[in-house]
């Protein structure tokens, strides 16, 4: 159970975790639109979304990073050459894939690039100082969830249409909608989670200005209008009950582990579980189908 503890922390701490679900939430595109999983599209998605993850940690690197009073901050820079064997990898892997991608994926690509690089680069003026987007207040889980619709769902249905294939323009919107939605739901529980830590930072999260338990329920809020917007969506049956099944795992999550105790940092990070396993559960429901 050790070994499994800390293999989970090393994961999470590497990015791998948050890799892993861009890749997933990719290849759900790919299933909902009823199309054939692009691998080269996939990998670019998570090999992208580990650079860029890694680039912001190494952004935000305090001055004294050893001496942080944050667990992960600490590992992260007493393990700094694992981040850097990483970043040499993804960077292969994803040179490699680019060759393998429509020009126009190519430059839209660059466009999520830039638009994530906002995230923390010092471009905007506030209160008399440069700051990037996460200190613009409120603005945070907006930005990411923006970021990520652009890249696991606009970047599939731009490859997709420049190869030729259809894509139902009621479904690439009901899914753009979901998508956002769903990714406030899974990047709230951070928020709420580190409402010290980003206050340390004079950062002003959506739950640093509604305070911790409105944020909560706003959480709950969301997750129910994800359900319903779920079941109106011009989606298979199949579809529609993967995704509802997700959200009860979300809600549970919530209630049992997440929610329940600050003792365990760890628990919010299971959020990030869920939108890999969330692929999974579509697609067995559609795999497994008696029409499949």
């Amino acid at each position: 159970m050790s070994f499994l503890r800390k293999l989970f922390y090393i994961i999470i701490y590497t990015n791998l975790l948050i890799a892993m679900a861009a890749m997933a939430q990719c290849a759900l595109t790919y299933i909902i639109f009823e199309r054939s999983i692009n691998w080269y599209i996939v990998s670019v998605e998570g090999t992208a979304t580990l650079l860029l993850y890694n680039f912001s940690l190494w952004w935000s690197k305090p001055k004294n990073p050893k001496e942080s009073k944050f667990p992960r901050t600490r590992w992260i820079f007493n393990h700094e050459w694992i981040m850097w064997l990483n970043n040499g990898i993804a960077l292969l892997v994803l040179g490699y894939c680019l060759w393998h991608i429509h020009m126009y994926s190519f430059l839209f690509l660059g466009f999520i690039g830039v638009l994530s690089l906002l995230y923390g680069m010092p471009l905007f003026k506030f209160q008399d100082r440069k700051v990037g987007l996460r200190q613009i207040p409120g603005a945070k889980i907006f930005h990411i969830a923006l970021v990520w619709v652009c890249s696991s769902v606009v970047l599939p249905y731009v490859e997709l249409t420049n190869v030729g294939v259809s894509i139902n323009h009621w479904v690439l919107i009901a899914l753009c909608v979901l998508k956002f939605i769903f990714l406030l739901i899974c990047t709230l529980p951070f928020d709420i989670r580190d409402i010290q830590q980003d206050s340390y930072y004079h950062l002003r999260t959506l739950p640093n200005m509604l305070g911790e338990q409105k944020a909560k329920n706003l959480t709950y809020l969301l997750l129910a209008l994800h359900c319903i917007l779920v079941v109106l969506a011009p989606y298979t049956m199949l579809i529609k009950i993967g995704l509802l099944l997700t959200n009860v795992l979300i809600f549970a999550l919530l209630k049992l582990a997440v929610f329940k105790t600050k003792d365990h940092y760890h628990y919010a990070y299971l959020l990030d579980g869920s939108l890999v396993l969330q692929f999974f559960i579509v697609f067995l429901a559609v795999v497994f189908s008696p029409a499949a």
